[in-house]
């Protein structure tokens, strides 16, 4: 995947027709990802940089009354803006909006694009809870089916919490632990009471079954919103 760099808009020579260049060639193997349902790290980088521009503008006055400035580090979690003196003439703020103004226009089909295919593969999943979950199921372990593949990829998760500048955010850790083929014996229950007798750590862990009804990109795809959606799913029942 091609990338752009944090502060790709304003650094360097802020000239409009080479920044449409840059940012056409990045959505370009974007897309190329989008095709083939390859949805992570792409859609989160996506939306990181058009988050980037929209925080950017709205702070333009900001920016014009303390001089124009230039992005010099974001935070992830954040996004955070700390800002050093680039320009003082009004030219080039002026190329730098229409390289903004350019770049939302073009990022927001593609953002629109990796939502779909993010609700098409929420849409196919299903989560069953096995056996009796604890009151405080933020710890324990979930199983993976990947459509109509054979392999059941059993996961440890442990709940954490991260928080922005207003709210707090669950978040979650995982760790593959084993691999079963599917079948009328390895059951998620049977799973699950294997697990028990072999991992002490966890005597009555909550556990999980997710399946996906179509086989998806597992590392690129299907993982990826798995979690986020056991997340909530954990979330809205606790």
């Amino acid at each position: 995947m091609k990338s752009l760099s944090l502060n790709w808009f304003i650094e360097g020579s802020i000239d409009f027709e080479y920044k449409k260049y840059v940012l056409l060639d990045y959505l370009q193997s974007i897309n190329q990802h989008f095709h083939r349902r390859y949805l992570y790290p792409n859609l989160a980088d996506l939306v990181f940089h058009y988050n980037n521009l929209v925080h950017f503008k709205q702070n333009k006055t900001v920016l014009q009354q303390n001089f124009p400035q230039r992005l010099t580090k974001a935070d992830m979690e954040g996004v955070k803006l700390t800002y050093e003196k680039i320009v003082q003439d009004d030219h080039t703020m002026h190329e730098i909006e229409q390289i903004i103004t350019y770049a939302l226009c073009k990022m927001d089909p593609a953002l629109k694009t990796g939502r779909k295919i993010y609700d098409f593969v929420e849409s196919c999943l299903d989560i069953d809870p096995v056996g009796v979950i604890p009151l405080l199921p933020y710890e324990g372990y979930f199983t993976l089916r990947n459509g109509i593949e054979k392999t059941n990829r059993v996961y440890e998760y442990q709940f954490t919490l991260f928080e922005s500048q207003n709210d707090q955010y669950r978040g979650i850790h995982i760790n593959l632990i084993d691999t079963f083929e599917y079948n009328l014996v390895n059951t998620p229950e049977a799973i699950k009471q294997q697990l028990i007798k072999k991992r002490k750590h966890l005597p009555n862990p909550a556990m999980y079954h997710v399946q996906s009804e179509i086989t998806f990109p597992l590392e690129e795809t299907l993982l990826p919103v798995a979690k986020r959606s056991l997340v909530k799913y954990i979330s809205d029942a606790a």
